[in-house]
């Protein structure tokens, strides 16, 4: 497996960069992967330092385990969401820095049997943690407006209509359990002249694999917990895929570091409220070109940092 785990960390540089990595200090990784950027941030630290390398697929802790080995580090299969537990676990209860490197990672794309793709013919699974709620689940018990909602939101899906419409009409006859059952679905739903440039079935199965991990809900709380957790000029860095992600940190990023929010109409300020966090940056880091090209699913990532000024 260790092999197959090949993992291409996206904005290597410019997250080691900007998490300004301090030898002495404990760091978390949310999403381990194939330990591509943990590695990175494991090399920088010293003999009191500590990496926490977090990832909620029993696949991905096994291979981290094998590639941080030797390193001051500790690698822990639980959800990046419960970092306050996790820290606590550990007999910590700061950090320096913490990374989420957002979405599903390339092995999980690339592994036919985890059913993520629509490239390949495999059981309807998409679970990131292997366990819980599946796509064959959602999109054979989900409800019509469920379906729709989840597609329209989530995939930002044009089409979500007539997808969720003719998802409940063939699973009325027969069970909907593989990748390939559900691309037919999809691709038979939208229109010839909307399938040119990119494929039909990628928001449709984006929006199912989002509602299967609960994957903004895990990011939503993970926010608020990781940066709460930081020790005063700590780092929070994110990298994002898609919009609904980048647009719940950009949010939320802005939340920490507003000050006052008195009505413009008051003479002075009453709520005494002050910034928590500095903005690492005015406009979120994307990939340069030669990134761009090497590694084609960079594309669309955004890495946004801020740094904590205030508990």
């Amino acid at each position: 497996m260790e092999g197959e785990f090949v993992h291409r960390p996206v904005l290597l540089e410019e997250c080691i960069a900007g998490l300004d990595i301090k030898p002495d200090g404990v760091y978390a990784d949310g999403t381990a992967g194939g330990a591509g950027h943990s590695v990175e941030i494991a090399k920088r630290l010293g003999a009191k330092g500590l990496l926490i390398a977090i990832d909620r697929d029993p696949d991905a802790v096994r291979v981290a385990q094998k590639r941080l080995s030797g390193y001051n580090a500790v690698v822990v299969h639980d959800r990046f969401s419960n970092i306050k537990s996790i820290l606590s676990g550990l007999g910590r209860d700061r950090l320096d820095g913490m990374l989420l490197d957002l979405g599903v990672s390339s092995y999980q794309l690339d592994s036919p049997e985890r059913g993520f793709s629509y490239r390949h013919d495999a059981e309807l699974d998409m679970r990131m943690s292997k366990e819980g709620l599946s796509a064959r689940d959602v999109v054979n018990t989900y409800s019509y407006e469920e379906l729709r909602r989840i597609l329209y939101e989530y995939g930002e899906e044009r089409f979500s209509s007539q997808i969720a419409s003719n998802i409940v009409k063939k699973r009325a006859s027969c069970e909907i359990s593989t990748t390939a059952q559900l691309a037919e679905i999809i691709k038979a739903s939208i229109p010839q002249r909307f399938k040119r440039d990119k494929n039909p079935c990628k928001k449709s199965f984006q929006a199912i694999r989002i509602e299967v991990n609960n994957e903004l809900g895990e990011l939503s709380m993970a926010l608020g917990d990781a940066f709460d957790s930081l020790r005063i000029g700590g780092r929070l860095a994110v990298i994002t895929f898609h919009s609904l992600e980048d647009r719940l940190v950009k949010q939320r990023f802005a939340d920490f570091s507003r000050g006052c929010i008195c009505p413009p109409e008051f003479p002075v300020c009453i709520c005494g409220r002050t910034p928590r966090g500095r903005l690492v940056g005015k406009k979120p880091v994307e990939p340069s070109c030669s990134e761009l090209e090497a590694n084609n699913r960079s594309h669309s990532a955004k890495l946004r940092i801020i740094e904590k000024i205030k508990d």
